[in-house]
């Protein structure tokens, strides 16, 4: 542990914890969740600022705010989370592991605003909140997934699984391709310890799975690209 951890349990911890009250009214109100979004959003930002975390964001101007995209990226620290909720300007959804959904409060508060809880493994439960991620993007709002499935304890990537570009297919959105590259120095893998330093995250140009025969065929096209934006950015 170090300060920041301390300032994660005693600030971060009881500013979610009122957030996912008033979480809980906005819903009632609003069941889209579109107006909690906004405040997934700024909880992104203030983490960042809390823990001293710089982020330099390349490719802004690559996406449009007013469309809807299925925004995948490599994972590789807790912080990814907050990480792309408070820098996409998108109405934002996020697809997360079932067992985030089985906490009290924020379970519930995040179900209720559209995030999609999967179960891990290639079975039929899997599948349906795939299909269900995939009524997010009909629905006009984006939906972020990380295709690796699982953090990256070395920063390095990970191979790709299909079935986030599935959801791709399903939903005919296209897929924005986002590159992170530092987080795993802020939150290292198996420790407690929340470190400040720099993040870049490189936002490349929407892909069209239309373009595409396969499912595999847009899920290589887009490892293609944010591998080599990784390779890129890594060093400079």
């Amino acid at each position: 542990m170090n300060i920041r951890t301390l300032l994660f349990f005693l600030i971060l911890i009881p500013v979610m914890f009122f957030g996912l009250l008033y979480g809980l009214l906005l819903n009632i109100i609003d069941p889209t969740g579109d107006r909690f979004q906004k405040v997934t959003a700024w909880w992104g930002r203030f983490s960042a600022k809390l823990f001293g975390i710089s982020i330099d964001v390349i490719g802004n101007d690559n996406y449009n705010p007013e469309k809807h995209y299925l925004v995948i990226s490599n994972h590789a620290g807790m912080a990814d989370i907050p990480l792309i909720l408070g820098i996409m300007n998108l109405n934002l959804r996020i697809l997360a592991k079932e067992e985030l959904g089985k906490i009290p409060l924020f379970g519930r508060v995040i179900k209720q605003a559209g995030f999609v809880m999967i179960k891990r493994g290639q079975n039929r439960e899997a599948l349906k909140s795939l299909f269900a991620a995939a009524e997010v993007l009909k629905s006009g709002r984006s939906v972020h997934i990380f295709p690796e499935g699982t953090r990256s304890a070395t920063g390095e990537l990970l191979p790709f699984k299909r079935g986030a570009f599935l959801v791709a297919q399903k939903g005919k959105a296209p897929v924005l391709p986002v590159t992170i590259i530092g987080s795993h120095l802020i939150t290292p893998k198996k420790s407690l310890k929340i470190n400040k330093g720099n993040i870049k995250v490189i936002i490349d140009k929407p892909i069209e799975p239309s373009q595409f025969s396969t499912v595999e065929e847009l899920r290589d096209a887009c490892s293609k690209v944010i591998t080599a934006n990784f390779n890129r950015y890594r060093s400079n």
